[in-house]
């Protein structure tokens, strides 16, 4: 067979016949298939009803993005959220669950600008939501906030602190309540546990300050961070707490068993025989039962985790964990480790360190004043870190600032608040003041003897800084009048109180006084007088300076006018108080003054407004004598008008009660 037939044989040609089918292929495809309708309304639906934003993206989409594993894309997301609840408002209530654990997810991102959305997003929504619409997630945040701060990464670490400022900005009291955990926290964020041989065996773990190489900070920067965080969260616990007492003039314990019940009796009603005044039930005291026995409440099935600093096992706690690492922290700041050192950057930051030292000791003081005295706080104070103050603290007292920062702007001070800062922003008179309250609240009466060596540098330090005060501000004033009354309790008798009372009345003589400091000057000098008169006959001794001050009130008032109506209240009540308690040194003032002050064209009277009017009114029947003078005054301001009717007519039942 040839090679031409074979080819011939293997690929023949099939011959197609008219109106037969043609015959399928064998790789013939079958393309028949079958189809059902399915319905899916849900999807069918426009996404109409959700706003979106300028790259076309609604919340869903945006939050959906938050799980991508790309930092950009996360990144994109963030900024896109903000710019979304920046243009509707009303998506961030719909969608606020999502919205707050998605964000917070990202607190310990990996990536540092991702970190960084997250905290700028976190404080626009700080803004605009409410703290009752974000206490039922603030556990959630509270949870990622402490899974950032104990995070490994020193950058996360870094950025938890910026989180933990929006938070305290904005919720203070949700914060707080977590307290023992965040407090751990920042005891982990500059130290860690020694875990020697040596110190297994005993109960508690000791801490040491933490030195990481890898930080983009030094390590007494980092500290001073985490120290000002700290202090800040402390201020929270302090400012939420119920008993909340002002900063410098906080009242001391006293011995007497009596709380103070005033009550408001009209001159009108009472004349009128229509209000009855009961001598015991409104006589101005209640009884206070001085019992250890507390009925239970629901807040005693509480643990102590839960119940924070409000707890003095807690509180003891967590002072003898942070006690010993701010007194290291002390150590390496002080002046006699620095001075080797040349630079004004780590002086500043030193002077720094130390303000968060000593803030941080002083709010922990304060919150141990809250507690019964059962506990006996102070003592425990006392006999634990006395020696260690007096040894670190005192050794260098007062601190000031060095030459080379002193020196560097010899630039005229804008105003009064700046004149005590250098040009860093420390206050070292407020490091001092600061101290000396410290040192202060661990002396008492039965310990004279033992302080007496410290106690005369705080006192003379305080003397002179009030005879040489014209540029204090309002903040240095309060703390450094809170130190002179503290040191008036502790030591009582007049040579030792006479010489501070002169000082502040120096510093209450200098004009131009800010209202805020003559405020302050006048509340304390009021404080003294009522402590002086509560004391009994057989030892009262009057203070010179004390009746000097009150004979000038009645001029004061009269010069004022209406300059200043908030300060002409104070002085009128400072005036009726020591009026009612007959004080012969202001009588004879007021006497001396009344002319001026009742004048019917430019007196006192005349310019201040109506509840002034009725409380000099009032100070008529105070007066020792009433000359035909002063009888025509008061005529003049009925006839001429210058008082109301109701006001006139109190007036002459005055007199006529006279």
């Amino acid at each position: 067979m040839t090679k031409k037939r074979k080819r011939q044989e293997d690929f023949q040609k099939v011959k197609l016949k008219v109106g037969k089918k043609k015959p399928k292929l064998e790789n013939a495809t079958d393309t028949t298939f079958k189809t059902k309708a399915i319905q899916i309304p849900e999807q069918l639906k426009e996404d109409g009803v959700l706003p979106t934003q300028n790259r076309k993206l609604n919340i869903k989409d945006l939050l959906s993005q938050m799980h991508h594993y790309s930092p950009g894309v996360k990144h994109n997301a963030l900024l896109g959220l903000k710019e979304l609840l920046s243009q509707y408002p009303f998506v961030i209530d719909a969608h606020l669950s999502s919205i707050i654990s998605e964000v917070a997810a990202v607190f310990t991102d990996k990536d540092s600008s991702v970190r960084g959305a997250a905290v700028h997003l976190l404080q626009f929504l700080a803004s605009k939501i409410r703290a009752e619409q974000i206490a039922p997630f603030f556990p959630l945040v509270s949870a990622h906030l402490s899974s950032a701060m104990t995070h490994i990464s020193e950058g996360i670490q870094e950025d938890s602190l910026k989180v933990l400022d929006v938070l305290l900005e904005a919720y203070p009291a949700l914060l707080t309540d977590r307290s023992i955990i965040l407090l751990k926290n920042f005891v982990e964020l500059i130290s860690h546990q020694q875990l020697s041989k040596r110190l297994k065996s005993r109960d508690k773990l000791s801490w040491m300050l933490s030195v990481n190489p890898n930080r983009r900070v030094t390590s007494q920067q980092w500290r001073l961070n985490v120290l000002t965080r700290l202090k800040k969260f402390l201020q929270a616990v302090v400012d939420g707490s119920s008993d909340t007492e002002d900063e410098g003039l906080q009242e001391q314990k006293d011995n007497s068993h009596s709380v103070r019940n005033p009550i408001c009796i009209s001159w009108k009603l009472h004349a009128n025989n229509q209000q009855h005044i009961q001598l015991f039930e409104s006589g101005g005291l209640r009884p206070k039962i001085n019992s250890s026995f507390r009925l239970r409440s629901l807040t005693s099935v509480m643990d102590s985790a839960e119940k924070g600093l409000s707890s003095a096992e807690n509180l003891k706690g967590f002072i003898e964990i942070i006690i010993p690492l701010l007194i290291e922290c002390w150590i390496e700041a002080s002046p006699a480790q620095s001075a080797p050192i040349l630079g004004n950057l780590l002086e500043s930051e030193s002077q720094q360190l130390m303000q968060q030292v000593l803030s941080i000791i002083h709010l922990l003081w304060k919150l141990t004043k809250r507690h019964d005295e059962t506990y006996k706080m102070e003592l425990w104070l006392r006999m634990n870190y006395l020696v260690d103050f007096k040894h670190h603290f005192m050794r260098h007292f007062p601190y000031s600032l060095p030459d080379t920062v002193k020196h560097k702007k010899k630039e005229p001070c804008k105003s009064n608040k700046n004149c005590m800062k250098s040009s860093n922003n420390v206050d070292h008179l407020l490091l001092n003041l600061t101290l000396c309250d410290i040192m202060v609240s661990l002396a008492s009466t039965s310990t004279l003897q033992t302080d007496s060596g410290w106690l005369d540098m705080i006192r003379k330090f305080v003397t002179d800084t009030l005879q040489d005060g014209s540029k204090l501000n309002s903040k240095q004033v309060n703390r450094l009048l809170g130190v002179t009354w503290r040191l008036m309790q502790i030591q009582q008798n007049k040579v030792a109180t006479e010489p501070l009372i002169k000082a502040v009345y120096m510093l209450y003589q200098q004009r131009n006084l800010l209202f805020p400091v003559r405020t302050l000057l006048l509340k304390f000098f009021s404080r003294v007088y009522q402590k002086e008169d509560l004391r009994t006959q057989r030892i009262r001794s009057r203070s010179k300076v004390l009746s000097r001050w009150l004979a000038g009130l009645p001029q004061q008032l009269a010069l004022l006018g209406l300059r200043n109506p908030e300060l002409s209240n104070q002085l009128i009540d400072i005036i009726h108080s020591a009026a009612s308690r007959s004080n012969k040194e202001l009588l004879q003032s007021l006497q001396a003054t009344a002319a001026r002050i009742y004048d019917p064209l430019e007196g006192t009277l005349v310019l201040l407004p109506a509840e002034a009017q009725r409380r000099l009114v009032q100070l008529v029947y105070f007066l020792p004598c009433l000359p035909a003078s002063l009888l025509a005054c008061l005529s003049r301001c009925c006839i001429m008008g210058r008082m109301s009717s109701d006001l006139a007519a109190t007036l002459i039942g005055i007199l006529h009660m006279r």
